[in-house]
């Protein structure tokens, strides 16, 4: 046990803002698997799961209910741990929610990015070596109508969250270049896989789906997103950590784009090669459409692929075949989640 301990003690350790959550959930396995020694720090919202921490190594892993604005017990678990890198996952991400109530997205987004970057600038005076992986979205770019966005398109976001992640990457930036913070930002298309919020398009289908109910998607399904595995997301956060060059920001993208009306329809394809009894409700339902509803998100990933070598390795269809598979198996996992949380239609108000 000695023996152990001491082993424990030695190892690489990273701190996982957000850990609970859908992203981080997948991040810390993937890091648990690369024989770190993981912190988790998550506040437990509505959309973090307890499930997520299932059979997770007690010797590699440690879990502090905590908010990223809570300055002193943040700075300690820092300067307890003295983690190489943190990943910040913290963040409040459904846009719909971020209409109705823009004040958390403010809170989480924006003046929890600010703590930890004042904790980080202080820590690092005596420690330079750490450094800070955000995590960002394709959402700062804004609607793009027909190119694809690369790291220098201008910042455009359209709703009250991507407006919020948009002022935290410019703020980790002034920092950057201010009190040289080693920091880098990575902005990722959509993701999905195990452990998404049914909230998001597409657990929303397939829980529908497994439920006997409508699929709700918005205007005509025009709307057109780029989708990436949740583990190749966590793949190429790790790359860019090991690789990426302090001060610059990766695109992350699948180059894998589709509508939302054939996604849906996709999807349900997919449940009837697995011989699944799909109930006589479950029809695709057009819906009115969400207030500044981006008609597409499309990124040019030309600088990942080539200064740090990652690339995408699931398609769109073996995807979504594994996150299909993995709701199926694991129901509990929405039994756990009051449907008093996703069955409600937000994003209404305008």
């Amino acid at each position: 046990t000695i023996t152990l301990n001491i082993l424990y003690s030695n190892m690489k350790k990273i701190i996982v803002t957000g850990g609970s959550g859908f992203i981080g959930s997948n991040l810390v396995n993937y890091l648990l698997k690369k024989n770190y020694y993981v912190i988790n720090v998550d506040k437990l919202t509505y959309s973090a799961s307890n499930f997520n921490k299932k059979n997770l190594p007690k010797k590699k892993y440690k879990f502090f209910k905590v908010d990223i604005n809570n300055k002193k017990i943040i700075k300690n678990i820092i300067q307890k741990y003295k983690p190489e890198c943190i990943f910040n996952l913290a963040a409040e991400t459904h846009v719909d929610r971020s209409i109705d109530s823009p004040y958390q997205f403010i809170h989480s987004n924006i003046l929890g990015v600010f703590n930890l970057l004042e904790i980080i600038k202080d820590y690092s005076k005596k420690n330079k070596k750490i450094k800070l992986i955000h995590i960002s979205t394709d959402e700062v770019y804004g609607d793009i109508k027909k190119r694809k966005a690369d790291e220098k398109y201008p910042y455009s976001p359209s709703s009250p969250y991507s407006a919020s992640k948009a002022s935290a990457d410019h703020l980790i930036k002034s920092y950057i270049r201010t009190y040289k913070l080693s920091a880098i930002i990575s902005n990722c298309c959509n993701n999905y896989g195990p452990y998404q919020f049914p909230e998001k398009l597409i657990p929303k289908i397939i829980t529908n789906i497994l439920s006997n109910k409508p699929i709700p998607i918005y205007a005509k399904g025009k709307n057109s997103r780029e989708w990436i595995y949740a583990e190749d997301h966590c793949e190429a956060l790790y790359q860019i950590f090991k690789k990426g060059k302090v001060g610059e920001s990766y695109n992350v993208g699948s180059n894998l784009n589709l509508q939302n009306i054939k996604l849906a329809k996709l999807i349900l394809k997919i449940f009837k090669t697995k011989n699944y009894k799909i109930g006589k409700k479950v029809k695709i339902k057009f819906v009115k459409d969400r207030p500044g509803h981006d008609l597409r998100y499309s990124l040019n990933s030309n600088k990942i692929y080539k200064k740090i070598g990652w690339k995408s390795k699931t398609n769109l269809k073996k995807g979504l075949n594994l996150t299909i598979d993995w709701y199926i198996k694991n129901k509990k996992f929405l039994s756990s989640i009051s449907k008093k949380l996703y069955v409600k239609r937000l994003g209404l108000k305008i």
